[in-house]
């Protein structure tokens, strides 16, 4: 084998020293036999592990034989070095065999939301501000730079109300939304106020309004979703009242705003609705809220009450993804238009036809209107569709939707149809099955699971997963102390999160977990996850993810290199992770150890420091664990003419 040196006078040498020591030579002989006896069965109880990988375990010693009641080896260093008063760094000047830099203007690159690609695609109905994705051929093989001065975020919660200019050097929305107090520039710095288009007095004093008509604070409300989000002030706040939001908005409409979200350390993605339906589960969300997000709530048509034509196919969109008994909260235009027409410079006509619309869509879906107060409304999905399927002797339309499953949202096209829910009994009866209140809702065992509806996950296998990742989060922390440093990362991704067992461990700490279930699974568990109290997306990882370049400080990694050979190139999927990791990001790979040793072979062209270390359980699993550090560096400094363009 390579490496090993050739039978010479070494050998010899030694088959002389046992010539003269015969009871040294039957010494080795039987610890020689003895432990092929003992790696065979070994072999024979394990199964899969042949001899050779055997060997190599013996070849290549780990590091240490660590357990989770063992101190493991500080493998990496994983401190932050570039913090707040010390952003000077300066490119690496010797690129050698790694991937090269790209140009500073793609500091900013999201690769299925590139503008000029964009265009190329029709502009009916926003399709053209959907994901389009770059062909194999055209991706790019470089690494997306950091900002030249990029320094380290504050950390959680001080990233609510600040952010450094350098990562995200936009000055033009301090400007735009001024008199709506979004975001201010102080110096080295934005401030946001917690204002909004909305929000005269804040953010806080918004969510309190609504709280005086929906209990915001009882744990019956977990999980929402903010529908042209701004800078995510709406999802920043409600997570004092233990609300997890997905803020999401369309790329570049206001410049920068989803990254501002992210820069904050408050969950949002990059979307719109569109042709497509958005990419969650049904009766993902607890709340919807759109508050002045210019979502053109009342087009795109079909036949209400036999004659009528109306429109509405976002919100048939958005009951979708709203839980049985869920609330949809819409403030501003047209809301109460007969008192704020004049300050929104439209017609009263054309606001009363505007909330005629929205008023006959909302009762087809059976939605009942709580209260329109100020210029907030709330209504209310029904907790079952019994009296839903009655009444459509009068709304005949939107039919229920035939054989389609609800859960299916990646590229898949919106339908002008009614999700069903599942079926009750009872009028009373909650469809899906009631969920308890948070924070119990995180470790009691879902409905769609206790129902049998997720196929071949069980009560007790949901249990048993709950307790692996507890104790796999305990040897991650031993094995990276940066884990055990509360506010060292703030936005976390899963990137196959099965069951949502990794966040769910992670529940105490300052985090958020963005949990992704890839679409090429066998099994689909994001609306196990949602039912859990947490967030997630589907994702096919042989494409880009709908976020801005350094949105994430640590990734997970749980045998998604398995999940994709064959599918696509491992280098193209390390680049990315490479482009939504933040400078001196950490990275925690699980996988079969000859997965391991090839990425490693890989993330050393990306300048990652990388170790692998033992399986929690010990150094015989053939799955190992590889922990890497992405350095830090940045773009070359800006010409003065780039600097006075921002």
């Amino acid at each position: 084998m390579a490496g090993n040196p050739p039978y010479s006078a070494t050998s010899n040498s030694i088959y002389s020293h046992w010539k003269k020591k015969p009871n040294l030579y039957s010494i080795a002989l039987i610890t020689f036999l003895s432990s092929l006896s003992y790696l065979l069965g070994v072999w024979l109880q394990g199964g899969a592990a042949s001899a050779t990988d055997l060997l190599e375990t013996i070849r290549c010693p780990p590091l240490k034989n660590t357990t989770i009641h063992e101190s493991a080896p500080t493998v990496l260093d994983f401190l932050t070095h570039h913090v707040a008063d010390d952003p000077a760094s300066t490119p690496p000047a010797d690129e050698g065999e790694y991937f090269p830099p790209c140009d500073a203007k793609y500091s900013e690159y999201t690769p299925c939301e590139d503008v000029e690609r964009s265009l190329r695609f029709k502009r009916e109905r926003l399709v053209y501000m959907e994901r389009h994705c770059p062909e194999e051929g055209q991706l790019m093989k470089c690494r997306v730079p950091a900002p030249y001065g990029y320094r380290t975020p504050f950390r959680w919660p001080a990233s609510r109300d600040w952010a450094w200019y350098a990562n995200v050097p936009h000055k033009k929305l301090t400007v735009a939304k001024a008199v709506q107090n979004w975001i201010q520039f102080e110096g080295d710095r934005f401030r946001f106020p917690g204002g909004g288009t909305m929000f005269r007095y804040g953010a806080d004093a918004y969510i309190d309004g609504i709280g005086r008509f929906i209990n915001l604070r009882d744990g019956s409300i977990r999980t929402a979703i903010d529908t042209g989000c701004g800078v995510a002030s709406l999802g920043a706040f409600l997570l004092s009242r233990n609300i997890l939001t997905v803020s999401f908005a369309p790329k570049d409409t206001h410049e920068a705003q989803v990254q501002f979200a992210l820069e904050r350390g408050v969950p949002a993605l990059i979307g719109v609705l569109a042709s497509n339906r958005l990419p969650y589960p049904s009766r993902a969300f607890d709340m919807a809220h759109c508050s002045r997000c210019l979502i053109p709530w009342g087009q795109y048509e079909f036949e209400v009450m036999y004659v009528c034509k109306t429109d509405g196919l976002y919100l048939i969109e958005v009951d979708r993804i709203l839980r049985p008994g869920g609330y949809w909260i819409l403030s501003g235009p047209p809301i109460n238009w007969k008192q704020h027409w004049k300050g929104w410079e439209r017609t009263r006509g054309d606001l009363k036809v505007q909330q005629s619309v929205i008023e006959t869509i909302a009762r087809s879906l059976c939605w009942k209107k709580l209260l329109e107060k100020v210029d907030i409304a709330i209504w209310q999905k029904p907790t079952n569709h019994i009296h839903c399927k009655m009444n459509r002797k009068v709304f005949k339309n939107p039919q229920f939707c035939q054989a389609q499953d609800p859960d299916m949202a990646w590229y898949t096209k919106m339908e002008t149809c009614l999700t069903p829910l599942p079926n009750v009994s009872n009028i009373k009866d909650i469809a899906g099955g009631k969920l308890v209140k948070w924070p119990e809702r995180l470790n009691a065992v879902p409905p769609r699971i206790s129902s049998g509806s997720v196929e071949g996950i069980t009560a007790e296998i949901f249990r048993e997963d709950t307790k692996l990742w507890k104790r796999r989060l305990a040897y991650y922390k031993v094995a990276n102390n940066q884990l055990r440093q509360r506010g060292r990362y703030r936005n976390l991704l899963d990137m196959n999160s099965y069951l949502g067992g990794f966040a769910a461990a992670l529940i105490d700490d300052p985090v958020w977990v963005m949990n992704v279930v890839p679409t090429e699974v066998k099994i689909n568990t994001l609306g196990v996850i949602y039912e859990r109290g947490l967030i997630g997306t589907y994702q096919n990882w042989c494409e880009a993810m709908s976020t801005y370049p350094r949105t994430y400080d640590l990734l997970h990694a749980n045998s998604i290199f398995s999940l994709y050979s064959g599918r696509c190139e491992m280098e193209d999927i390390l680049l990315e992770m490479d482009r939504i990791l933040r400078p001196e990001g950490s990275v925690i790979f699980r996988d079969n150890v000859d997965v391991l040793v090839k990425i490693k072979s890989i993330t050393g062209r990306l300048k990652w420091d990388t170790q692998i270390v033992n399986h929690e359980d010990g150094p015989l699993k053939r799955e190992k664990l590889l922990f890497a550090v992405k350095l830090y560096w940045t773009a070359p400094a800006p010409s003065l003419n780039q600097e006075g363009s921002n």
